[in-house]
């Protein structure tokens, strides 16, 4: 399956997202050296994966041939994907799903009543490039009704493939009451490592957006 590799972004992006890592003094590197390179917790995929082919882009604000855009908060998400041994995964591919700011997938199993966004189709499938890196941009999810006294917290679902194994995984907000209460996160033995916080942007991103800087750690990659 073809996918959108990070090698087709401008020479301006690729300079913004290193600028952008470094600038947090690698912040991503100095957490991850925190946690020992600590594997990031596995997380179930849940009943929302796409049933269409992820669209290769790394807008998810965007769909192809509209005009309009994603409605919600933007966020810049950013991050490597390393093995135990801090080694980049090189290439891996990434693919994510989430929510739209209204908490309702684009998917035909949802029944939330929530209405869905024209403008946002919550899914992509990027490649990472050869030291690990990986970008995108796309909307703060919303949180939503999972059951009768159950609210998931906002969140984005990846599935990040290496040469050697597979990682199904979840990225949560700092911050978000519904945290505390999750079953899914909470069953994490290490959840802090899922947790992810949002900062403001330097002047080369959008006005208004919002940063995600989150590695993520595989066994071999």
């Amino acid at each position: 399956m073809a996918v959108y590799s990070i090698a087709q972004l401008g020479r301006r992006d690729l300079l913004r997202m290193a600028a952008m890592l470094a600038a947090c003094g690698s912040s991503s590197a100095r957490l991850a050296a925190a946690a020992a390179l600590a594997r990031t917790p596995d997380q179930g995929s849940g009943p929302f994966y796409p049933v269409k082919e992820l669209p290769k882009t790394a807008d998810l604000t965007r769909v192809a041939g509209r005009a309009g855009r994603a409605q919600g908060q933007i966020l810049n998400v950013m991050g490597r994907v390393l093995n135990l041994a801090g080694e980049p995964v090189r290439n891996a591919t990434v693919e994510v799903w989430q929510a739209n700011a209204n908490g309702r997938y684009t998917h035909p199993g949802d029944s939330n009543p929530a209405p869905l966004d024209t403008n946002f189709e919550g899914a992509a499938v990027l490649t990472a490039d050869a030291d690990g890196r990986y970008r995108f941009t796309t909307i703060k999810p919303a949180a939503y009704r999972a059951g009768p006294s159950l609210m998931r917290p906002a969140h984005i679902h990846f599935q990040v493939t290496g040469s050697r194994d597979r990682l199904v995984t979840q990225m949560y907000f700092e911050g978000d009451p519904n945290n505390a209460t999750d079953p899914l996160l909470n069953s994490a033995g290490r959840k802090e490592l899922l947790i992810a916080k949002l900062t403001d942007p330097t002047p080369e991103f959008e006005p208004g957006s919002k940063v995600v800087i989150w590695d993520i750690v595989m066994d071999k990659g």
